[in-house]
Parts: C-alpha cells; structure tokens; sequence
C-alpha cells in the first residue's frame, strides 16, 4: 500500500512537471507559426521595391546628415578664424605697446649716456 502511495505521487509529482513544459511548448509554438505567417517574404518584385525605397531613403538622411555636418564644420570654422583673427589683433597691439616701453627705455638710456659724457 505504501509503495503504491509512493508511485501514485512520484506519478503525479512528474506529471505536474511536465505539463507547464508541454504548455510552454505548445503556447511557443503557435506563436512562432502566427510570427512566420506575420513575416513571410514578400513576393520578388515587392521585395526589390522594398529595398529600392528602403536604399533611397537612407541615402536621403545620410545626405542631410552630410549636409548638417559640413554647415557645422563650416560655422566652426568662421568661428575659429574669428578667434584667430581677433587673439592675432591683440597680440600685435600688444607687441606694438611693448615696442614702444622698449623705446621709451632704450631713449631714457641714451639720453642718460649723453648727459653723463657732456659733463
């Protein structure tokens, strides 16, 4: 009696294993099948059309990016010219201003040599 307890619910116990599994299988199953009938392929010509607009259309955007990315190259470039125009400027007025403190000082000398050699 005992032993046909055990085999009752060793029975059971595998039984209730497989069914969740058996499920799973059959529920992924119906699922792939409606997947494929969704996703079929296309008839040839609907194919090469597919891929035709598919192929002109990234063409298109990596035309506009193209595009956006030369006006941002040029933009950065006026940019960066502007700076390099304008920091040239600076440094010239500024060579100019220490030039002339240079003069000034190259002047006071001499002027300073000449009044020490007419004494």
């Amino acid at each position: 009696m005992k032993k046909n307890r055990q085999d009752f619910e060793y029975l059971t116990e595998s039984t209730s294993r497989v069914k969740p599994v058996l499920g799973g299988l059959l529920l992924g199953g119906l699922i792939g099948a409606g997947t494929a009938l969704l996703f079929a392929p296309q008839a040839g010509e609907k194919t090469r059309a597919a891929i035709q607009n598919k192929t002109m259309e990234i063409r298109d955007r990596t035309t506009e990016s193209v595009k956006d990315a030369v006006a941002q190259v040029k933009d950065k470039t006026r940019q960066v010219t502007s700076d390099v125009l304008g920091k040239g400027q600076e440094l010239v007025q500024h060579g100019k201003e220490v030039l002339g403190e240079q003069m000034d000082e190259v002047t006071k000398a001499v002027n300073k040599k000449k009044a020490i050699q007419s004494y």
